[in-house]
């Protein structure tokens, strides 16, 4: 009886992750299509790294006078996860997008996640109006948006469920959530394939043994990973708060930004830390990288992400 009772509730929450996932899933495709046609034109055309304090202008100038209600980007998420109150805009979507194909035209380093993140969430939430959604329910949405965004701009399933359960996890999260987390993530994970758009492989010619010793190394290796996943998070709150404090106007911030970035890259030729930098990823596994690599990857994308987006 009680299968039977619970049908519709099934029945409604797989619709809902199929119609997010295929939203979703079809989002991140047209962003990676976007995001590799970028790529290539500023590769072939590096002038164009001039033009990132106009890009950074533009994109201040678009927040601040038409996106004040999403600024925020993955925190208001969170935010809205924690307490839920209204529904997110839409606009977060075009907004976030737009400027991350904007900083990567023009040189900036900003990454992948953030955006199919925040679009996965814009997109999902407004699922939470349609169905009339109670405001635990909302929660679930929000993580389902979380899951579709990063599974299907990655082609990671299983990592995009579980970062969404990951990014909330200060908060009760209900065995309800973690299915549809999952489920979620594989309507967007095939959306993507459908269309189809493919994610980049990563070659690995040799792969370590599996003895003690090495995973034993693990442990250290791990705790050097999250030191340097903190570096990057004070990092980007750092550059983030000092230009608050020293540039009144938010639209001068990006501006400025951009222009510190541009000359830093050309007369240092940083060329090979802006952008994604898969090509680096890729070619990471076949030759050693400078020891100072990722300070430097670090010191750029914080900027990045706190200047120009």
């Amino acid at each position: 009886m009680n299968i039977v009772k619970n049908l519709p509730n099934a029945v409604k929450w797989i619709a809902v992750c199929a119609l997010i996932g295929f939203l979703s899933g079809s989002a991140s495709a047209f962003f990676l299509i976007s995001l590799e046609w970028v790529g290539k034109l500023r590769d072939h055309n590096l002038w164009l790294l001039w033009f990132l304090p106009v890009g950074g202008l533009i994109i201040g100038l678009l927040y601040h006078y038409y996106g004040k209600e999403v600024v925020k980007g993955n925190n208001l998420l969170l935010e809205e996860y924690k307490t839920p109150q209204k529904v997110i805009p839409l606009k977060m979507a075009p907004f976030v997008l737009l400027g991350t194909l904007i900083t990567h035209l023009f040189g900036g380093s900003a990454g992948r996640e953030g955006t199919a993140v925040q679009m996965g969430g814009a997109i999902a939430d407004q699922f939470s109006r349609i169905f009339n959604l109670d405001a635990n329910e909302r929660k679930t949405i929000i993580i389902l948006g979380i899951s579709s965004g990063f599974a299907s701009v990655f082609g990671t399933p299983l990592a995009g469920a579980v970062f969404a359960l990951e990014v909330v996890y200060f908060c009760k999260i209900n065995l309800k959530s973690c299915i549809l987390s999952f489920v979620v993530a594989y309507f967007a994970y095939f959306t993507v394939e459908l269309w189809p758009v493919h994610h980049t492989h990563y070659s690995i010619n040799t792969i370590p043994d599996y003895n003690l010793e090495n995973l034993l190394w693990i442990i250290p290796v791990s705790v050097l990973f999250g030191l340097a996943a903190m570096l990057f998070s004070r990092s980007t709150h750092f550059w983030g708060s000092l230009f608050s404090k020293t540039i009144s106007y938010p639209p001068l911030r990006p501006y400025i930004g951009g222009i510190i970035l541009a000359l830093v890259v050309y007369y240092f030729g940083m060329t090979k830390f802006i952008g994604l930098g898969v090509p680096s990823i890729v070619e990471a596994f076949n030759i050693r990288s400078e020891n100072y690599d990722f300070l430097l990857k670090i010191l750029f994308r914080s900027i990045g992400l706190s200047l120009l987006l």
